[in-house]
């Protein structure tokens, strides 16, 4: 729970939990890659030509940054609509970065076709506002989403 949220039953979270799938498909490939790796060095008496063990060293490395970067996506916050607005948060500090727009500015919301973007426009004339992709959300999360904004806007 965030540090001065009074009520956290009233919000909608969503993550990059859609993005996150990829890194933790990569994750797993290297991890396997650094294991197999290891394995045969065992073998390096017999067979010369196997990898020094050391070469585990590189896709290990990679496996628990993508690891750490798949857990974060899929923890933390991309996505919040509270009874204040919408707040928008980076992948990289977010403490900084976070963007909150307040339902009082938004006078209209789209979603593309596809259901990918979502802009919140901020004055009739659809002149200014905000764009957000909608990729890092999982499918079947973006019409929950949408309802919602929806549902508040009424756009």
């Amino acid at each position: 729970m965030r540090p001065g949220v009074q009520s956290p039953e009233k919000e909608l979270r969503f993550t990059r939990s859609g993005q996150a799938v990829i890194f933790w498909l990569l994750a797993a490939m290297l991890a396997g890659t650094a294991v197999t790796l290891g394995l045969t060095s065992l073998y390096r008496d017999i067979n010369p030509d196997v990898p020094h063990p050391a070469w585990m060293l590189l896709p290990l490395v990679a496996a628990i940054f993508l690891l750490r970067l798949a857990v974060r996506m899929t923890r933390h916050a991309y996505l919040i609509l509270t009874p204040m607005g919408v707040e928008i948060f980076p992948l990289w500090r977010p403490e900084q970065g976070m963007r909150l727009v307040l339902w009082q500015e938004i006078d209209a919301v789209e979603f593309d076709e596809r259901m990918t973007h979502m802009t919140l426009h901020f004055d009739a004339a659809k002149t200014s506002g905000v764009h957000v992709s909608l990729r890092p959300i999982r499918a079947g999360l973006r019409e929950v989403l949408a309802k919602a904004v929806r549902g508040r806007v009424g756009g």
